[in-house]
Parts: structure tokens; C-alpha cells; sequence
């Protein structure tokens, strides 16, 4: 729906809802606040993957001995020596070390204090790269390593995005067609591992009693959105720069294939490496399998520590990791930015590059929270809250207005005027009925578990709950706001006024038929003769 919409009004995500249904004018606001609030603290990701980059070409990688400054007397070099040291302790709860120190069980289930032990890589994780404070509540120190290599994450940003979506054209030849050409040979090197059987057989070897469980669905239903991107804005703002007859039903669906068999991809190469783990630590898989920054920073790091010529493999590992990341933040920042030009095209349009620059350098500023030792607290506090609500509402209100205020048949034959058929009726089904109740379950099935991102070794203070709630309550605000002001503005009774602010301004229209955008016949057939100039196949 997004890929159409864009391609056929040739508008970003800003400027679209407010011509295609004035009354829902919030929509495009929803999806630019939300790409600003993402943007900013992503590239913290990226921040942290240029750090380890950088240490990854030191002589002596700093995550592989226990002997530097930052580290404790209770490090180890990895998990497999923890099973040396604790040879009265219950192998079945050694457990992973995400989130904090690993506490130590001996044979009865009673917690031992002394026997605790962090691996080096998680010690350079936690010690050396975050230097992290005690909570949200203690900021501490601006970590300078950390503000540099955001720096340099902003910078790498501007010069990909210098040119704005002509620059992204050509970058993205390197930074999508790069990974899968890594991920290869992480494949290859870690078939050759022992115990990687073992780990790809723990990924296939399917459970489908969780099959029974809601929660298993709404975290699936909620990773589409992360994963495929819709509501956020870039979609439509990325298809708005195609070619107005390029077949965008077919784009989408290549898009969502391409989506999930990479994910699908990328499991081999994760569970062969944790399979290796396993095996060397004397581990089972569920307990060297950890979610979040802990697989990323900690177990791979470690894991490539293993693996003869670990440099090399470190930095092909972390270059894979920037170009997935600095991809992943071309789609959210060029929404803003092309929110903005179309917003302001008189000022901004040929000022690109200064507003690229311009945005880039107030990010950083605003992200320079992040770079102290309280950072990592208020990073995973805005990305619990800031998106996972809105962003299925705004969704939701999507295939509201398409399919039932604007209508899918009309939007169908917006489709027949790019492509030449329009949308197959499954999916006019989708967008009428099923997409919209599914995400209902899920909202609610969100609200119902809604709460701070609370752990086993670290609970918010009830302030960072608020300030939680205000990032996820901010994309919505601007809805029933503009939907309020607009019907104030109108002229003649209440439902008169609703109708019209309800129906498409006078600058909808194709892209490449603003000129006909007067006699385009919203209801009924379409004019003939502007089928046959826009399509240019009379049997058409």
C-alpha cells in the first residue's frame, strides 16, 4: 500500500496524508516524528560498531585477555573457562551474561556469591565501552571515545546522504550487496566449526506448541514492522522517487520475500557460530543463546576470538555490521528530510546538502546523552517506548483511510494507471478487513503488557516511565490536533466539514498527470483519454 502510494503521488510522507485526506494530516507527522525520534538514537548503534571496528585492527584485541585496566578479578578469558572455575557449580544454571554478572549456583540451587564470573568480552562491553553507571538516575562522565565515534557515525551519515536520494542510489550498491556477501562467508567459516551442526539443528528443530502461546505472535507481528518498515515513512517516501509506471505491486512483493529468506539467511550464520560456542563452552544452546546487544557485542566478539586470523574476521564482522546499520538510517533520516523539503520547497529545495548538514549536526548534539555512562539506561528506555505503540496505530489509520475513506477500489484504480491491472482482490481484502483487525490484536495485546523495560538486575524509577510515556504518546499528539484544527478551520455544518476534509485536495493526483489533476473523475470511470496518455497502451 505504502510503495503504490508513494510512487503514485510522487509525495513523501509528510506532504501525502495531508493531500489525500486532509482530515488525517497527523498520519505524515506520526511517521516523521517517529523516524526523528529513531534516528537519533540509532546511530548510538552505530556508534558502538565503529568502537569496536577501531579495536578490531589493534595488534592486541582488547576483548581477548583478561589484563587490561578495566578488567576484574573475576574475568575470564571465555564462557569455557567459567566451567574450570566453577567445578561445584551446576552446569544447567550457567546462564548468559547480557545483562549483568553471571551468579553462580553450587548443586543444591543455592546462589554463591564468590563464584561469580564475567567473560573479557563482556568486561569490554560493560567496562570499558559504556562504562556503565548504576541507572538512568547517574548519568556520570561524558564518555569522549563514545562522542567521538558518534561523531563519526553523523559524519558517515552526511556524506552517504550529501545528495540526498541520489546519493543513497548509488551507496546502497555497497551496503545491501555487501552484508549478504559477508554473511556467505560467515557461513562458510562457521560450517567448517565444530558443534555448528548442532546449533543450525537447534534453529530448525521447530516447537510448534508455541504456536499456542499470543505472545509468540505479537512479538512476530510486531518485528514485520521493524523488519519491512511500514508507518514509518520511508517506504512511502522511497517510492515517491520511482518511475511512475514501474511495476511497485511486484517491488513490494519481492521486497517482502527478499526480507524474510535474508532473515531466514542470517539464522545459519548466527546459530553456526553459537553452535560452536556451545560446544567449546560445554554448554547447551539455551544458555549461550542471548538476545539484543549481548549477542552482537559480547558472544561474538567472543566467538571470533576462537576462529584462526581473529583481526580479519573482526573487522569483516563489524564492516558488515555499519553498512546493515548505516542502511537501516538512510530510509528514517531522508524521510525527515524530504518531510521537510516538500513542507518547504520554496526554501528548501535547493538547499540539500545544508539541510542534511543541518540535521545531522542537531542530532548529534541531542544525542550526546547517550555518549555517558547513564547512556545505555536512556537508549533502551526510548527504544522500548518510542515506537512499538504508535507505530501500529499509525498502520492501523492507514488502511483506515485508504481502504474505507479514500476506498480501496478507487486506490485500485490509482494502481491500474502505474501498472496497468489493479491490486489483486486478496489484497484489497487485506486492506479492508484483515490487516486492520490484526492490528488491532496487536495494539491491544501491546497496551496489555505495557511497562518499563524492566530487568532482573535493574528496575526505572518511576520517572523514566513518564518520560517513556511522553516519547510514545509525542507521534500521536499530532493526529487528533490537525484533525481538530482542520474541522475548526472548515466552513458549514459539523458533517459537512468532516466530508470535506475527508476528501483529497486539489493537488492530488498521478505524478506524472498533475496537469490533468482538475478532470481527474475521482467517482466513476476514469476519463479515457488520460488512461490512454498516462498507461500509453490504448487496450489498456
Amino acid at each position: 500500500m505504502e510503495i503504490c502510494l508513494g510512487q503514485y503521488s510522487g509525495k513523501s510522507a509528510l506532504v501525502v496524508w495531508s493531500s489525500i485526506a486532509p482530515l488525517f494530516k497527523g498520519i505524515g507527522f506520526l511517521m516523521i516524528i517517529i523516524s526523528g525520534i529513531v534516528s537519533w538514537y540509532y546511530n548510538l548503534v552505530i556508534t558502538w560498531v565503529i568502537y569496536y571496528l577501531i579495536h578490531a585492527f589493534f595488534p592486541n584485541i582488547p576483548w581477548a585477555s583478561c589484563d587490561k585496566s578495566w578488567n576484574t578479578d573475576k574475568c575470564i578469558v571465555s564462557r569455557a573457562d567459567r566451567l574450570l572455575m566453577t567445578n561445584t557449580t551446576s552446569t544447567a544454571n550457567l546462564t548468559g551474561i547480557i545483562d549483568g554478572d553471571v551468579s553462580s549456583y553450587n548443586s543444591t540451587g543455592n546462589l554463591t556469591a564468590d563464584l561469580t564470573y564475567n567473560t573479557a568480552a563482556f568486561e569490554f562491553w560493560q567496562f570499558n565501552v559504556l562504562k556503565k553507571s548504576s541507572g538512568i538516575e547517574e548519568l556520570g562522565e561524558i564518555q569522549w571515545h563514545l562522542v567521538l565515534c558518534l561523531f563519526g557515525a553523523w559524519l558517515l551519515t552526511f556524506l552517504c546522504l550529501i545528495k540526498g536520494i541520489y546519493s543513497v542510489g548509488k551507496v546502497v550498491y555497497v551496503t545491501v550487496l555487501l552484508p549478504y556477501v559477508l554473511l556467505t562467508i560467515f557461513l562458510i567459516r562457521g560450517l567448517t566449526l565444530d558443534g555448528a551442526a548442532e546449533g543450525i539443528l537447534f534453529y530448525l528443530r521447530a516447537d510448534f506448541s508455541r504456536l499456542l502461546h499470543f505472545q509468540v505472535w505479537l512479538e512476530a507481528a510486531v518485528q514485520v514492522f521493524f523488519s519491512l518498515g511500514p508507518a514509518w515513512g520511508s517506504l512511502i517516501t522511497m517510492s515517491s522517487y520511482s518511475k511512475f509506471k514501474n511495476n511497485c505491486l511486484k517491488d513490494a512483493m519481492y521486497g517482502t520475500l527478499a526480507d524474510g529468506l535474508s532473515s531466514f539467511y542470517a539464522g545459519f550464520v548466527v546459530f553456526s557460530i553459537l553452535g560452536f560456542m556451545a560446544h567449546d563452552a560445554g554448554l547447551t544452546m539455551e544458555e549461550v543463546s542471548e538476545a539484543g546487544p549481548g549477542l552482537v557485542f559480547v558472544a561474538y566478539p567472543e566467538a571470533i576470538m576462537k576462529l584462526p586470523l581473529p583481526h580479519l574476521w573482526g573487522v569483516l564482522f563489524f564492516v558488515m555490521l555499519l553498512t546493515v546499520g548505516i542502511d537501516s538510517q538512510f530510509g528514517m533520516f531522508e524521510t525527515v528530510s524530504s518531510g521537510l523539503v516538500d513542507s518547504f520547497p520554496s526554501l528548501l529545495k535547493t538547499k540539500k546538502i545544508q539541510l542534511t548538514a543541518a540535521l545531522s549536526v542537531i542530532l548529534f548534539i541531542l544525542g550526546l546523552p547517550f555518549a555517558t555512562q547513564g547512556g545505555i539506561y536512556i537508549f533502551q528506555l526510548i527504544d522500548w517506548y518510542a515506537s512499538s505503540l504508535c507505530i501500529v496505530l499509525g498502520s492501523f489509520l492507514e488502511c483506515i483511510v485508504i481502504s474505507w475513506i479514500y476506498g480501496a477500489e478507487r486506490f485500485s484504480q490509482n494502481i491500474l494507471i502505474m501498472t496497468g491491472r489493479p491490486a489483486p482482490m486478496v489484497m484489497r481484502i487485506c486492506w479492508c478487513v484483515l490487516t486492520p483487525l490484526i492490528l488491532l490484536v496487536v495494539f491491544f495485546g501491546n497496551v496489555t503488557q505495557y511497562g518499563p523495560p524492566n530487568t532482573a538486575l535493574y528496575t526505572y524509577p518511576d520517572y523514566a516511565a513518564v518520560i517513556g510515556n511522553i516519547f510514545a504518546i509525542l507521534p500521536i499528539l499530532p493526529i487528533p490536533i490537525f484533525a481538530v484544527v482542520g474541522l475548526l478551520k472548515g466552513n458549514g455544518p459539523f458533517v459537512q466539514r468532516i466530508k470535506k476534509s475527508s476528501e483529497p485536495d486539489e493537488d492530488w493526483g498521478p505524478v506524472e498527470g498533475r496537469q490533468f489533476h482538475k478532470d481527474y473523475q475521482y467517482e466513476g470511470n476514469v476519463q479515457k483519454n488520460m488512461l490512454i496518455n498516462l498507461v500509453g497502451d490504448r487496450n489498456v
